[in-house]
């Protein structure tokens, strides 16, 4: 278990913590009412002032802070009112720092903006601004100006409030909050653990956020280390893989015997594996255009370091044996579970393994024998409404959800280090000078420069902390051990017979009783709706997204409190199924008007296979075949899904 473990600053007083948690990241109730100021227009100026450009100050700039962005307007030497790269939104910034000069002899002070806005070729690549604040005659009023900014910037990311009339100081912030990041280093196509160290790690680190990194090294790994955490020391729990390690996250937060407690505890999912469902619906969620690859890691950690956090809903699943497991996107059956399935084969692939997979799938297309039961909403969602006005709730229904707003297309050692890890960043270079300016340090709360920098009269600049650490302040020594292996309680633990691969698959006991469901096998009560025939798949998913680039239920809410089923029935060809999935990618498949394709949305389901074979998987996770039934648990979880966007976020 590789463990890498970064604190960069000591917490503030309990009370104000927990306050500006809440605001901002946790689940966490304020201690005493904090009434949040009145919304600020977009266009509203927060700050405004002169500053030089490091490293070179002779040129001179104007910048204008507001809620969404801060304006660059150049005075010297030669004035523009909109020079390149005059607009940086604040969707693209992932946090920044104050710096000082180790010239003793130099009064200025320095504030540093990182960046990752879109290149020409749309993909997203870091740049950095760094300001310096010299229009006082003394180095304590230039640092109380640079850190007045950095303050109110990160106010802004974070979604703290800022006060009305009163002075913007360090005081506003908090202790940074804790993530323990869990990675699965063969994720994808084995470059988790690249993907890791190269773009995230040093985000989190201009974020200004606090972590501790374990790589895990098998199945269920995972759920054994959350099982044995003291979950009151973090803020978060994020996984760096695909959807799978989350699985495995919050079925072993719903396993330990405070789950009431566990499960409020919020989690994240950075996209580094093949199936990466939750984090495109994550993306949308927070306003971007429908990416893949390194722009959606790079969109859902921005959302990370600028905080906020969503109620999840949670689908309890009981399986055929009696057992339950907790699910956060979907139940399959047919088609999706075969190409599920099946891809494994295909994982070094990547993400295309899917498409592989799914071709192989069309040209032997099945059909299965079932029973489909269901309790239908007993209020209409928002978006999804009955086609052909017919009655819902007595039969059969092919229904279409209303027309969707338009979807835009080296391991680490065996213990815990506080030691900073190096990472390069692009660098800031003196004009005539080949010695790169500022190095990343991971706990260092902003760059470190390294080597002297060799221009003339000025020195390196080094961090220059908002929220310094009081003299011998503890970092790791206050955390608990985590503790690998399996729960104190072993009894509680249980796992399904094994797959036809051979690996069990772990499924909770604990959790919420289902109030909805009678037991497995006996009859269900009035209201339900049954069908039975053929199907060539069936599908009941609680986010909006199948895939990264797969947008099954369009106006899918993380807390909607519905499961929302869709199902094919037998008859479709090949092309027609084709063109639903091709349609998937933009959310339109239901405006098809294909007769075969039904909806429904759902507070609790029952799936009765009537085919003695098949594949069933939760969550991509394939598990035993046979009767299941699942009930809706709404905002069970807590999901950090960063601030919510709108429609036409990125330029």
């Amino acid at each position: 278990m590789g463990i890498l473990d970064s604190d960069s600053c000591p917490p503030s007083s309990p009370q104000r913590l927990d306050q500006e948690l809440t605001w901002s990241w946790g689940h966490r109730p304020r201690r005493e009412a904090m009434a949040p100021p009145p919304p600020l227009a977009a266009s509203t100026p927060l700050l405004h002032g002169e500053f030089g450009s490091y490293p070179d100050p002779s040129l001179r700039l104007a910048l204008t802070l507001t809620p969404q962005a801060l304006h660059i307007q150049k005075l010297r030497p030669k004035p523009e009112a909109r020079p390149r790269g005059g607009l940086v939104l604040l969707t693209e910034v992932s946090g920044c720092c104050t710096l000082r000069s180790c010239n003793p002899s130099d009064s200025a002070a320095y504030f540093c903006i990182y960046t990752y806005p879109r290149g020409r070729r749309k993909g997203r690549r870091k740049a950095t601004h760094t300001f310096q604040a010299d229009g006082a005659a003394t180095y304590e009023e230039n640092r109380a100006e640079a850190q007045r900014w950095a303050t109110a910037l990160t106010c802004l990311l974070r979604g703290l409030p800022l006060p009305g009339d009163g002075e913007i100081t360090s005081q506003l912030l908090p202790r940074p909050p804790r993530l323990l990041l869990l990675v699965n280093p063969f994720g994808g196509r084995g470059l988790a653990w690249q993907w890791c160290k190269n773009h995230v790690l040093p985000m989190i680190s201009e974020a200004g956020l606090s972590f501790n990194l374990i790589q895990t090294e098998r199945q269920n790994h995972a759920r054994e280390l959350v099982q044995g955490l003291s979950l009151s020391e973090w803020d978060g729990i994020v996984t760096l893989s695909g959807d799978g390690l989350l699985y495995e996250v919050l079925n072993g937060l719903l396993d330990r015997p405070d789950w009431e407690e566990a499960v409020k505890t919020p989690v994240g999912i950075l996209p580094c594996g093949s199936g990466n469902a939750l984090a495109g619906a994550v993306n949308q969620h927070g306003g971007f255009k429908p990416a893949l690859g390194i722009d959606l890691l790079l969109n859902c950690s921005l959302l990370l370091c600028r905080g906020g956090s969503h109620p999840l809903d949670l689908l309890s699943v009981t399986l055929a044996s009696g057992s339950r497991c907790f699910s956060f996107l979907s139940v399959a059956w047919g088609f999706v579970s075969d190409v599920d399935i099946q891809s494994e084969r295909f994982r070094a692939l990547g993400s295309a393994r899917f498409t592989l997979s799914t071709v192989l799938g069309l040209a032997t297309l099945h059909t299965y024998r079932g029973r489909l039961s269901y309790l239908p909403a007993t209020m209409e969602p928002a978006s999804p409404t009955p086609a052909h006005g017919l009655s819902r709730a007595k039969s059969e229904l092919t229904l279409a959800p209303a027309p969707a707003p338009p979807v835009a297309h080296s391991p680490l050692h065996r213990s815990v280090s506080d030691l900073p890890l190096p990472l390069p960043q692009p660098a800031l270079m003196s004009p005539g000078s080949p010695e790169p300016l500022p190095i990343l340090s991971l706990n260092g709360g902003g760059p470190e420069l390294a080597g002297d920098w060799g221009g003339a009269g000025d020195a390196p600049l080094s961090p220059d902390p908002l929220v310094p650490s009081p003299p011998g302040s503890p970092k790791a020594a206050l955390l608990s051990p985590i503790i690998e292996g399996a729960p104190e309680t072993p009894a509680s633990s249980e796992f399904l017979p094994p797959t036809p691969d051979g690996d069990p698959v772990a499924v909770s006991p604990g959790g919420p009783l289902d109030h909805l469901l009678p037991p497995l096998g006996s009859p269900l009560p009035p209201g339900w709706v049954t069908l039975e025939g053929d199907f060539v798949l069936m599908l009941a998913i609680s986010p909006s997204h199948l895939g990264a680039d797969l947008v099954a239920a369009p106006h899918a809410r993380f807390d909607d409190g519905l499961v929302h089923l869709c199902w094919v029935r037998g008859g479709i060809s090949r092309t027609a199924l084709l063109r639903l999935f091709l349609a998937m990618e933009h959310g339109s498949h239901f405006s098809l008007g294909c007769p075969q394709l039904c909806y429904a949305p759902a507070r609790a389901f029952r799936l009765e296979p009537l085919t003695p074979r098949g594949v069933l998987t939760v969550d991509g996770e394939q598990v035993e075949y046979g009767p299941l039934q699942a009930q809706v648990h709404p905002g069970l979880g807590t999901l950090l899904t960063g601030p919510p966007g709108h429609s036409g976020r990125e330029p």
